[in-house]
């Protein structure tokens, strides 16, 4: 093309490129080639595709690595971090990673229901070994693509039964909502937060259950909600198990964060059996990433609780003919890692051990925010700070505190003032606490 301008310009008696100022050539060279760009665009099939919006997790993240500030804190990553700040591999993650090395594995295709043995482990670890479901064999179980891959399994398997709509807490998680969306399912609400009170909002809860409509599924977060880590108790688990069998609804559990909210793994799966017990048939994803730390490896199960053998036969089917052509079959590596866990009895015993100290050390770091916070003389109550569970916390700061204190003071949160504690660090808790009060007071 500069070729062509060239040889017009020598036609016409004009100067050559190489007689002219580079100046001109530049401006020369930049019609021609924004020329260019045009004709492109206007033969491209993709040109109709707009820019889309950040993602509010990555977008965080991208501002947080080019803030050159010395002290700056990130508390938006949803991701543990020891208290050095840095990302942290279980000890027995890397044991079992040495014990797999000596097995020689191959790289072939997992089934598409994946690693049947990791299948078992993971439910026989949520539901428990002596679960009627699996006792009884009317366990359906297939393994994903962590939790989000889990999801849309199910959002979809519930769309091609007839479902239409899916209840999810409000707030919820916030990839929850265009996961099931995009599988084809009108997302509701259910009320679940007091922002006022900073607590559970239970009795809005409960009347919200009361009201859906007879077959809907509602989707339940098995211990440390996302984002406020608001858990209902026992009792109050026991009322929502109540209102869901008598109104006739579809309980279906995500469950990410199993031994990493409490310290103990049974203890946060109690909401889930308890809805076995009572004799529901569940719907449960689980998620590895959080608890084994296995974040990169993708490792989730989708389980489906049965009325008979049978029919558990018929839901693994149609589970496997909704993966086939969305994901084909899942990841290998991730779920041996888990396979070799669970299968080993002093291995589990370490894993325990190793999830229960990351879950003191993101209640320590509770403890010492709200107590800091109320050593600098702030007069709001944060008792809820110490009363949530698991990674997060539900700071009750708004949309304006949450970019003064990023603007001021160089702290990354997301913008409803969900504060991950895996990011707050005995360095960091004192200058989060300051900062938190100075735009709050």
């Amino acid at each position: 093309a500069a070729a062509a301008v060239a040889a017009a310009a020598a036609a016409a008696g004009s100067p050559s490129f190489s007689s002219l100022p580079s100046s001109v050539v530049r401006s020369e060279g930049e019609a021609v080639a924004a020329a260019a760009s045009a004709s492109r665009r206007a033969m491209s099939h993709w040109a109709q595709y707009e820019m889309g919006p950040p993602d509010p997790i990555v977008g965080l993240n991208e501002a947080f690595g080019q803030d050159d500030f010395e002290d700056k804190v990130n508390v938006g990553v949803g991701a543990y971090r020891g208290d050095d700040g840095r990302p942290f591999v279980l000890p027995v993650v890397r044991k079992a990673e040495k014990i797999m090395e000596g097995h020689h594995l191959d790289h072939e295709y997992l089934p598409i229901a994946g690693d049947p043995i990791f299948a078992k482990l993971a439910t026989e670890f949520v539901y428990g070994k002596d679960s009627a479901p699996i006792a009884e064999g009317r366990l359906a179980a297939v393994q994903t693509l962590s939790g989000t891959g889990g999801l849309r399994v199910f959002g979809e398997f519930l769309a091609k039964g007839g479902h239409t709509h899916i209840y999810v807490p409000d707030p919820t998680w916030g990839n929850h909502i265009p996961i099931m969306k995009n599988a084809g399912l009108e997302v509701r609400k259910y009320s679940y937060y007091n922002v006022e009170s900073s607590d559970l909002d239970f009795d809005k809860l409960m009347a919200d259950i009361k009201g859906m409509p007879a077959g809907s599924c509602i989707l339940l977060h098995a211990c440390a909600h996302n984002p406020t880590g608001m858990d209902p108790t026992l009792e109050q688990w026991a009322e929502i198990s109540k209102a869901v069998k008598d109104h006739k609804l579809v309980p279906f559990f995500d469950c990410a964060y199993q031994g990493f909210a409490s310290g103990n793994a049974p203890k946060d799966a109690a909401s889930i059996r308890m809805f076995v017990e009572d004799g529901h048939n569940i719907a449960l994803v689980q998620s590895f990433s959080k608890n084994f730390g296995l974040y990169g490896q993708r490792v989730g199960a989708l389980s489906v609780v049965c009325a008979d053998p049978e029919e558990a036969k018929r839901v693994t089917s149609q589970l496997k003919i909704t993966i086939r052509p969305m994901y084909s079959n899942p990841p290998k590596h991730g779920a041996h890692i888990v396979r070799t866990i669970l299968s080993d009895e002093a291995l589990t015993g370490e894993f325990i051990d190793q999830c229960k100290g990351m879950a003191d050390r993101i209640n320590d770091m509770r403890g010492s925010l709200r107590t800091n916070l109320e050593k600098v003389g702030s007069t709001r109550n944060w008792e809820h700070i110490t009363k949530q569970i698991g990674m997060f916390a539900y700071s009750g700061m708004d949309k304006d505190q949450v970019m003064a204190i990023r603007e001021k003071h160089h702290i990354y949160c997301t913008l409803d003032g969900r504060i991950s504690m895996a990011g707050v660090t005995s360095g960091n808790v004192d200058y989060l606490a300051d900062a938190i009060h100075d735009v709050t007071k």
